[in-house]
């Protein structure tokens, strides 16, 4: 009928979403070449800390090392550190266990005590960080499809997995890491989460990873750390 408002063809409607999604999609790839800005750690000044940790705390001391590289943190980076060294918590990833401290988390960045004295092999994850294990106590093993042989990383070296890569490792015979990250932090928990989830239903280990992260993010936040 004449003067009837006709609706939009569909074509209209799909042109808009996809304009919608090319604009999210560029807003992202904008954020991802200045994330860097919002970073305050650096992943060779904290290689250097976790040798300098072994040296002084000596060998198979991990609490040494620990009480070490969190009362050098709490002044080098006083804002940014939780010094609660209580708040210890399972961490079930890609078929991997161990427990965690997290010293430090936030939207583009996260540093943590991660290990286990029993040993534990998995999936590193594919994630949209570069991840540096600065080995403390005992070896890692990895190994990426190609490879015929496995790589070692023995106390005071550094595994870096590159964002977008991803092994199989190991902790042989129990290992202790200062592990850190930087990227976009918050694309990496749902690897961190699905065991949980999926497998061990452990619903108190869950609450205290989601409480204790939530917290350091939202904290950090606030006082302009992103």
């Amino acid at each position: 009928m004449y003067g009837t408002k006709q609706e939009n063809p569909p074509l209209i409607k799909w042109t808009r979403r996809m304009a919608l999604v090319l604009v999210f999609v560029l807003f992202c790839g904008w954020l991802d070449t200045i994330k860097d800005r919002w970073y305050v750690f650096n992943p060779d000044s904290l290689h250097q800390l976790a040798q300098e940790a072994i040296a002084v705390a000596g060998h198979n001391n991990t609490q040494g090392m620990i009480d070490h590289i969190v009362s050098t943190l709490s002044t080098t980076h006083a804002p940014w550190i939780n010094t609660n060294k209580a708040e210890w918590v399972f961490n079930n990833a890609g078929g991997a266990m161990g427990a965690m401290y997290i010293i430090h988390a936030s939207i583009t960045e996260y540093l943590i005590i991660f290990g286990t004295p029993l040993g534990t092999e998995g999936h590193t994850g594919l994630h949209s960080a570069d991840d540096y294990f600065n080995i403390l106590v005992g070896e890692q093993w990895a190994f990426k499809p190609g490879s015929l042989e496995m790589e070692k990383y023995p106390a005071g070296s550094v595994h870096h997995l590159p964002r977008g890569t991803a092994k199989q490792y190991k902790m042989h015979e129990g290992c202790f890491a200062l592990e850190y990250a930087r990227g976009w932090i918050p694309l990496m928990l749902p690897f961190g989460f699905a065991d949980t989830l999926s497998s061990t239903l452990d619903i108190p280990t869950l609450y205290h990873t989601v409480r204790v992260t939530a917290r350091e993010m939202i904290g950090n936040m606030l006082i302009g750390k992103i």
